[in-house]
């Protein structure tokens, strides 16, 4: 199976989208599509041994609307900018004949006119009826996609005002021959102006949502415009400055005080700060030196950096980023399901009834001109738009946030599903603790100094490759200790190291190891979840050494918000169960589950699901990946092996577990304001037709004017997108 991206042109509304979903799924060979308005996007999966890409493009050009080509981030932008400008001068158009055009209409039922309009009704019909035709020049779209659509037997919104308008044209176009004919009070049968209104109208909330839907993917364009155009690349001993397409892997980069760092690579020389907020949304610079990875569209701070370039072009993090938030805000959420059906069916039902309520009150007794009216405003204010609109403006919005908060969902599934989290697991190494064993404790006995006790164990300790004496080496070079030479060195695996030191025999490891009794401060250190590691020099006793995986700083504040989240917190760990319940109580976890093999994480997962709740799991290394696929939201650290972040649905770029809170958050306020649009464009399209059908006035009422159809009904897809909107004021700490 294969699944490709196509951007689709000559998708206009809801009923676009779900016609072509409907059409590519009837397909021999494709096993799925899912097409999003919002982001003109389908995605395909298909058996290439039963269809190919000729196959599927076909089958998009019959549903009448076309694929287009691969193009670049700047021809994108420059194809929907020529989109925008272009309804931008039909808007223009249209209002500048439609408004006089309803003056002319409507003035004279408003206030007193000078002149006898029965006296010079051929010009009065004539005036209006040049003035129509420029208007509906300038909304000829919907009448060539709207009759189109309807003849493939898919009609959709442009179908809807397509008929509507035809109708008032042609009715008015009858009526201005009985003008010329003679007959002139047939002037009272004119509905030029309210074709003309309704093409401006619509005209005008097709600008107004062109515009809002333009600042929805504003956080995909702030990432495009992050990458440096030019690249500072040192040839042949020379500087050279070249666009940065023409770098290649192995370039040397030069990148001075203030320039952004061009492509993702490592340091060779310098030393500077970078600041990688753009990246992470941690405004606190990173120091880097040489071996450090640096990443593109940071910014050098401080110092000069010759940089080896490692990834280029689509390789980079940055576009990694940029893809992963394109394919997460043109995928749809399961809640978009529902609004996708209603909207599938919806315009054909809607023209079902705009002629049932035409025809009903014709044989009700009321005259032509009632029933059309019925019948063009049941059509204009039906539209399905702001269904349509509800939940992919909503998902691309969220999506780019959490892309500017360093929280990248894969898909709109993985947001949606977040929303609903009950309980969260964390993996312990490396998702609550920092990965890296540490000295946390240094109890030297009475007449030895703790920087003794360290030098000396460090010292023995360097010729180790095992974690726990790297981390006491660690700890002695951050306290700029000077080691000392070690010879005769010998190693027992699990029991400890010795060797002799500036002449004495020290030795690191376990009370057994030393030939000691355990002591009280290992028993205590032990009790805590530490690693307890004896020294003794000559054979005396000198000390005890604790080593730990520390707990990340950010961790405890975490599990803390996620319970008052009400959020159920777990870690689950192949360490010890005294091990774990202290890095457990230090954070404030209730619930632990330890000594599980890494094959087993997965079931842990699975029994919680099978109890009703849903689960996000959190971890960072390969033996994660099982848990992360198994659990209905994966999650996985940024800094963690490619498999686990390949397993995850979310991935957290900051690699800290706080952004497990916002990813929540986010979720729920995603999923929040796709239901708060839901609701009003379901409500507003359930009291919309019956008060177009006539139903007020049926009871004393008023009846509904085309035009407020169509202005209503413009409306509502403004007011859609706008609430979308909203979410760029997310802030993950309120």
């Amino acid at each position: 199976m294969t699944t490709k991206q196509l951007r689709i042109g000559g998708m206009y509304c809801a009923a676009c989208s779900a016609n072509l979903e409907r059409v590519l799924n009837r397909r021999e060979g494709i096993l799925s599509a899912t097409v999003n308005i919002a982001t003109e996007m389908a995605s395909v999966q298909y058996d290439e041994a039963v269809i190919g890409m000729e196959g599927i493009t076909q089958a998009v050009e019959n549903a009448g609307f076309e694929v287009v080509a691969d193009e670049t981030p700047e021809e994108t932008e420059k194809r929907k900018s020529g989109h925008s400008h272009s309804l931008r001068v039909r808007l223009v158009v249209a209002m500048a004949f439609a408004v006089p055009l309803f003056i002319i209409a409507m003035g004279p039922m408003i206030f007193p006119v000078p002149i006898d309009l029965m006296a010079h009704s051929k010009g009065y019909a004539l005036l209006q009826f040049f003035l129509c035709l420029p208007v509906l020049g300038a909304g000829y779209q919907f009448y060539t996609v709207g009759y189109s659509q309807l003849l493939r037997r898919t009609p959709n919104m442009d179908s809807l005002v397509a008929i509507g308008t035809t109708a008032a044209f042609v009715s008015s176009v009858y009526g201005m021959v009985r003008v010329l004919g003679g007959d002139a009070h047939a002037v009272h049968s004119l509905y030029f102006e309210s074709a003309s209104m309704i093409i401006a109208l619509v005209l005008l909330g097709k600008t107004m949502e062109d515009r809002s839907k333009g600042r929805t993917g504003e956080s995909i364009k702030r990432l495009m415009a992050l990458s440096p155009k030019t690249a500072l690349v040192e040839r042949d001993g020379a500087e050279r400055e070249i666009p940065l397409e023409q770098v290649k892997v192995g370039d040397i980069l030069l990148v001075k005080p203030g320039a952004k760092v061009p492509t993702d690579g490592v340091v060779l020389s310098g030393g500077s700060s970078v600041d990688e907020s753009m990246l992470t949304g941690e405004s606190m610079p990173v120091d880097k030196a040489p071996g450090d990875k640096v990443t593109g569209a940071t910014i050098n701070q401080g110092g000069f950096l010759r940089v080896r370039a490692d990834r280029i072009g689509r390789d980079t993090a940055l576009a990694q980023i940029i893809k992963l938030v394109e394919d997460a805000q043109g995928s749809k959420a399961p809640i978009a399901r529902l609004a996708d059906k209603v909207a599938g069916v919806f315009v054909p039902v809607v023209m079902a009834i705009a002629a049932v309520a035409a025809l009903l009150w014709l044989l009700a007794g009321k005259e032509a001109g009632f029933a059309l009216q019925v019948f063009i405003s049941v059509l204009v204010i039906a539209c399905p738009c702001a269904l349509g609109l509800a939940t992919p403006t909503a998902i691309m919005v969220g999506t780019g946030k959490g892309a500017q908060n360093g929280v990248l969902f894969k898909d709109a599934q993985a947001l949606e599903t977040a929303s609903h989290v009950t309980t969260v697991i964390f993996d312990k190494t490396g998702t609550i603790t920092q990965g890296k064993p540490r000295v946390t404790d240094l109890l030297p006995t009475e007449g030895v100094e703790q920087s003794q006790l360290l030098r000396l164990a460090a010292s023995c300790e360097r010729a180790s490759e095992h974690p726990l004496g790297q981390a006491i080496v660690t700890a002695a070079v951050e306290g700029e200790l000077p080691l000392a030479e070690v010879e005769g060195f010998a190693s027992v695996t699990g029991k400890g190291v010795m060797g002799r030191v500036e002449g004495k025999e020290v030795k690191v490891g376990s009370a057994a190891y030393l030939g000691l009794s355990k002591t009280q401060e290992a028993d205590r250190l032990a009790a805590a979840g530490k690693t307890p590691m004896l020294v003794t020099v000559d054979g005396a006793y000198a000390g005890v050494i604790a080593v730990a995986d520390v707990v990340k700083e950010d961790s405890k504040a975490a599990i803390r918000a996620l319970e008052e989240m009400g959020v159920r917190t777990a870690m689950i760990t192949g360490d010890n169960q005294k091990t774990a319940g202290a890095i457990a109580r230090e954070v404030g976890l209730s619930t632990v589950f330890a000594e599980v093999l890494p094959q087993d994480k997965a079931r842990y997962v699975k029994e919680l699901m099978d109890k009703g709740e849903k689960v996000a799991m959190v971890g960072d290394g390969i033996n994660d990946a099982p848990a992360l696929t198994q659990a209905d939201v994966g999650i996985a650290i940024g800094s963690g092996t490619d498999v686990a972040i390949e397993a995850a649905d979310v991935v957290l770029v900051k690699s800290s577990i706080q952004d497990v809170v916002t990813a929540l958050k986010l979720g729920r306020a995603t999923i929040r304001n796709v239901k708060q649009n839901l609701f009003w464009a379901f409500c507003y399209n359930t009291l919309g037709i019956p008060v177009a059908a006539g139903l007020l006035y049926l009871f004393g009422g008023p009846l509904l004017d085309p035009m407020l159809g169509a202005a209503a009904m413009s409306l509502s897809s403004v007011s859609v997108v706008t609430n979308a909107l909203r979410l760029n004021a997310f802030d993950p700490n309120k």
